[in-house]
């Protein structure tokens, strides 16, 4: 791999990757929603566009406020799997994250209780973005985890 291609081969693998499990879980939200909202807003005389903007997304923000609040907890860890089956010397400045730089200085360099220590303080920098972001929906709406 190039060191060019990397990131547009990472950024596009992990739309692919996500699209399924995304679709599932908004296409749920969209079923929740009781259709006699979408036939009052058809008699106001609504388009597609508006019932969309005043029915759909409503209906499903608790469930994108709940994504966001994972993906927000979730920020610093991202799939190292698929780095490190593109990894090699050459993309080492263009691919290298925490996690590829956790498992090289653990695995490769045998310096265990250094990449625990940064594997630990990653996870403590990633609690601290969840509860942030949990904090700042329950201020903002009325959707939180706890």
């Amino acid at each position: 791999v190039e060191p060019r291609w990397f990131r547009p081969m990472y950024i596009s693998s992990g739309m692919w990757q996500n699209a399924g499990w995304g679709s599932i879980i908004f296409m749920a939200a969209l079923a929740g929603i009781n259709p006699e909202l979408y036939e009052a807003a058809i008699v106001d005389g609504a388009s597609r566009w508006e019932q969309m903007r005043h029915v759909s997304i409503p209906g499903i923000m608790p469930t994108i406020v709940i994504i966001l609040i994972f993906t927000m907890g979730n920020m610093m860890n991202v799939g190292f799997e698929k780095i490190i089956l593109m990894y090699n010397p050459a993309t080492y400045e263009v691919a290298d994250v925490i996690q590829s730089y956790i498992f090289r200085r653990g695995l490769i360099d045998f310096d265990y209780s250094f990449s625990a220590a940064v594997g630990l303080f990653n996870s403590v920098i990633n609690l601290a973005l969840l509860v942030a972001a949990n904090y700042l929906a329950r201020r903002i709406g009325e959707t939180s985890l706890w």
